[in-house]
């Protein structure tokens, strides 16, 4: 029996000119919609009272299992107004997968991929009018999950849970909007190890990569690339974006992202780009660069661009990086145009400009 979405609209919405004004405001993750949704579970019961209801803060136990142990994780995904007025999300059934794939190495219930796919629709339908019009500009939705159980026993997981749906306007990821960023080489520390969370989207991951961004930010740079655990020369990710290098020029370009090794994250804008580079005719391929195969690489004129990609900041080009032993330029410190035309390619598709020919969008209003 599928789980129903009990609707209880907030009796106090945001009045149209308070929406619009905070919807002009643009930025990223710090104005929310009227609505989330909550959906709990309870071991031996399962998933129940599943809610659509005022936004509004949570009440928790001192003693709940998540603030101890940190068993937590979350997604992030976008709704889109379409050329033709239509409201739609992009690839939420991957975002559904890779939640549950997370929720298994956290050792927490797995979501039924319809409830989740319920849940956003719900909310998107009755929130509807703050998904922003304007190029570049989304609803950003936040699925996450948590464990409440109230203990601080450590020898099992929690048996107690709370799946919740937040959503806000989205302009911009970086203040910059799309113009190149500079990044720092973390060689002090590691992102994640094979065997460890790295798949997972939990959020210790990112709590212990905000030192390391501390650092790149006091070396001047917006974002910190992460090396691998191990030999601390291979390049993993940046920041919360997978990586893109582009080797070679105009109808010679070539791209190549680091392989999945079991610390990277499997993003989903990383998996989307290597499928709409395939349909622009250009070659992808996932494999592995070190640090010194990077500036080599620049150097010699072979790798003209590189870019980060993600969800909430879609494509990002990198214009320096810098390190302990010196920096240096990518190109002539500008987007390039593989970077350019692949963003353009992902937002046609997000927006229905172009043809959707992967099924990616699901229509909701």
């Amino acid at each position: 029996m599928t789980l129903t979405i009990d609707l209880k609209p907030s009796s106090t919405p945001k009045a149209v000119e308070e929406r619009e004004a905070l919807k002009a405001v643009g930025g990223f993750g710090q104005i929310f919609s009227d609505h989330m949704v909550t959906i709990r579970y309870t071991e031996g019961k399962g998933w129940h009272d599943a809610v659509l209801e005022a936004y509004g803060p949570v009440s928790l136990d001192p003693a709940a299992s998540v603030l101890h142990y940190g068993q937590e994780i979350f997604e992030g995904l976008k709704a889109f107004r379409t050329a033709d007025g239509q409201i739609v999300s992009f690839r939420p059934d991957a975002n559904a997968a890779r939640f549950n794939r997370s929720a298994a190495r956290m050792a927490m219930p797995e979501l039924p991929e319809d409830l989740f796919l319920a849940a956003i629709d719900a909310l998107v339908t009755v929130d509807r009018e703050w998904v922003p019009e304007g190029e570049g500009r989304s609803l950003y939705l936040r699925p996450f999950m948590f464990a409440t159980q109230v203990g601080l026993g450590v020898n099992s997981p929690s048996k107690e849970y709370l799946f919740m749906l937040i959503a806000g306007p989205a302009g911009s990821y970086f203040a910059g909007g799309v113009k190149p960023v500079t990044v720092w080489l973390s060689e002090d520390y590691v992102r994640a190890v094979k065997g460890g969370t790295g798949e997972a989207k939990c959020g210790g991951n990112y709590a212990a990569s905000f030192l390391a961004q501390a650092q790149a930010v006091e070396q001047g740079c917006d974002q910190v690339v992460w090396l691998d655990g191990v030999d601390h020369k291979y390049v993993e990710e940046m920041g919360s974006n997978n990586l893109y290098f582009v080797y070679g020029t105009g109808a010679e370009a070539r791209l190549m992202t680091p392989a999945l090794t079991g610390s990277l994250l499997p993003g989903i804008t990383r998996d989307s780009l290597l499928k709409v580079a395939a349909d622009l005719g250009i070659p992808a391929e996932e494999g592995t660069i070190s640090v010194e195969q990077w500036r080599d690489g620049v150097a010699a004129g072979e790798i003209t661009e590189v870019f980060g990609c993600g969800t909430a900041a879609v494509v990002t080009p990198l214009g320096r990086v810098k390190g302990k032993d010196g920096e240096f330029a990518i190109g002539d410190g500008e987007p390039g145009p593989v970077t350019l035309r692949i963003r353009e390619a992902l937002l046609d598709i997000q927006t229905g400009k172009a043809p959707d020919l992967h099924h990616w969008l699901r229509k909701i209003a």
